[in-house]
């Protein structure tokens, strides 16, 4: 299924629920699956709770955690076998400028600029949208200690980041896909409808959008 869309990434923010199609389009597509490992980030539950303080270090963890993933899939054939990934790194620099200070930010993007061009190209990105609201509400819904202390604000930047970030975008194919009537994990009628969207996909720029 989708053959000629070997590299897959799904992304959005917060609670929009990109780790959980990754796994369902993976196991359609019978692909390799390449997530993000939030666990294993020793700083993140403390810059949930104090964000001005380890913002470098979360930040820096995840940026080498990704780097790391994608040049084992680099090293490996890359085009041998189709993969779906939770994360984009060019989106990386979207929390970066959130959270860090001026000369933190400075530093960052050294780092982030002689690492970023080992991140291979997606053919195709599709990005989940929700209201701040929506995904605060399924944020306490899967009930994820790490994720108490996320506050409504930070999600509301976070979107608006999010927005701004992938208007502008256009390394890849990007299907934007508006999840406020869609459950694309659980329910399988709307998931059926996402899979036709994606084989139908022939522009660069696309929107999926269904109404109650």
């Amino acid at each position: 299924m989708f053959d000629r869309f070997k590299h897959i990434v799904v992304e959005g923010a917060i609670g929009a629920g990109k780790t959980s199609l990754a796994k369902r389009l993976a196991a359609t597509a019978r692909a390799e699956v390449l997530l993000e490992d939030a666990d294993a980030n020793p700083f993140l539950d403390r810059f949930y709770r104090d964000s001005a303080r380890y913002a470098l270090p979360t930040q820096l963890f995840f940026l080498f955690q990704r780097v790391t993933q994608l040049r084992q899939l680099s090293q490996q054939d890359l085009f041998a076998r189709q993969f779906v990934a939770d994360f984009l790194l060019d989106k990386d620099p979207i929390f970066a400028s959130l959270t860090l200070t001026d000369d933190e930010l400075q530093l960052y993007r050294q780092i982030y600029t002689s690492l970023a061009p080992q991140a291979p190209i997606p053919d195709l990105v599709i990005l989940l949208e929700a209201h701040p609201d929506t995904l605060i509400e399924r944020i306490a819904r899967r009930g994820r200690p790490i994720e108490a202390a996320i506050s409504e604000s930070y999600l509301v930047e976070l979107t608006q980041a999010y927005t701004r970030f992938f208007y502008q975008y256009n390394a890849a194919p990007l299907l934007t896909v508006n999840t406020e009537h869609l459950n694309l994990v659980d329910d399988d009628a709307d998931y059926q409808l996402l899979l036709e969207r994606i084989e139908k996909m022939r522009g660069r720029r696309e929107y999926f959008n269904r109404l109650d």
